[in-house]
């Protein structure tokens, strides 16, 4: 913890309850490390026992109805169905607004700092109220000034973005999208100019920890590793329910080539040759991408299924349908999806590296 951190704040004891200031920059509730993940850990830790409040910006998260949520309003500007819209000169209240617009306008991606200098003001005077601050992957700018105002702050570090850049760029097919992508991740100076300087971090998998320390210059032994489980009584088998013969299932949180996807219907297409196959995706492509146009080009129309915005209970069932649950990720950190599967009772197929590694044994789960 950083000098100022230890000279002016007492931790509660380990075993005390503690009051968490939880921040999640983005709460996307179909998101496994936004939404997901903040709703998944912030409910065990009230079962814990323990009081936490979210401090989240747009899209919101769901959450128990036990944890308050504190929403910290931005220009939003990449809300559907008008993303990198223009705000009406009304909507500018403060500097931090037109920081946001200005960024965006030079291609830039502001939220992570925008939203921890918000986060800041809304913190500033709350001392009294926590104990502690969780980060979820922002490593805003803002954080470096709560270690100054005297808060206790770990962060979470799913993994390091600089993976989803250098595959953004590996698929980007002009050099024009490759300048634009370049400038777009332009937040991971800042990210990991300011996870190399906090106290604590917590990632999700052993690969997570040695990929953070080596792309972001961090110090493995402030990295602790804390993988993520499911509710086993949400996620279970449903024995009542007959799969169905050729049924693939995959969860996809981001049209992005980190997720696979296109990969995963170019397999389905010549699986599709020698026997029946059909694909139901938990998410939504976005329009104009290269899932609908590799959908059209290998004539997958009436085999791909896309469910967006669903219940759990409706993830579960079609858990139950399915024969394989497929993990195309060209990297995860750790991959919820599998482990959520796994829960169902359903065997997931991914990569032989990276997260899933660690939590599928091939031939055993």
């Amino acid at each position: 913890m950083s000098a100022t951190a230890t000279d002016s704040v007492t931790a509660s004891p380990i075993g005390e309850r503690l009051r968490i200031a939880w921040l999640a920059y983005r709460g996307n509730p179909n998101s496994g490390g936004q939404g997901v993940y903040t709703r998944y850990v912030t409910k065990e830790l009230v079962d814990m026992g323990h009081e936490v409040t979210v401090f989240g910006g747009p899209p919101y998260p769901n959450l128990d109805e036990r944890v308050p949520l504190v929403k910290i309003a931005s220009l939003d500007l990449y809300r559907q169905p008008d993303p990198f819209r223009v705000p009406k000169l009304a909507e500018f209240t403060s500097s931090i607004d037109a920081l946001e617009f200005a960024l965006m306008c030079t291609a830039g991606f502001p939220e992570p700092l925008t939203f921890s200098l918000r986060a800041r003001k809304a913190l500033a005077d709350r001392r009294a109220d926590f104990d502690i601050v969780h980060d979820n992957q922002c490593l805003g700018q803002g954080l470096l000034g709560m270690l100054a105002d005297g808060w206790p702050l770990v962060a979470t570090l799913h993994h390091p973005i600089t993976v989803d850049r250098d595959l953004e760029l590996a698929h980007a097919r002009t050099p024009w999208r490759k300048m634009t992508f370049r400038r777009w991740y332009g937040f991971l100076r800042m990210q990991a100019r300011v996870a190399r300087q906090l106290p604590r971090i917590i990632t999700v998998s052993q690969s997570s920890r040695a990929d953070s320390a080596e792309q972001m210059g961090l110090d493995a032994d402030r990295i602790a590793v804390v993988p993520v489980g499911v509710d086993h009584l949400r996620f279970r088998p449903l024995p009542h329910i007959e799969r169905v013969p050729g049924r693939l299932m995959t969860t996809a949180s981001a049209d992005v080539p980190l997720k696979g996807l296109v990969p995963l219907l170019e397999a389905l297409a010549k699986v599709r040759t020698e026997r029946h196959a059909e694909l139901v995706v938990v998410g939504m492509p976005r329009p104009q991408t290269r899932v609908g146009e590799t959908i059209s080009r290998l004539g997958l129309a009436g085999a791909v299924r896309f469910l967006s915005g669903v219940s759990d209970e409706r993830i579960v069932e079609e858990y139950a349908k399915a024969e394989v649950a497929v993990v195309p990720s060209l990297y995860e950190g750790f991959s919820l999806p599998a482990v959520e599967a796994m829960a169902c009772g359903v065997p997931p197929i991914a990569v032989n590296a990276f997260g899933p590694a660690e939590i599928i044994e091939s031939g055993r789960t």
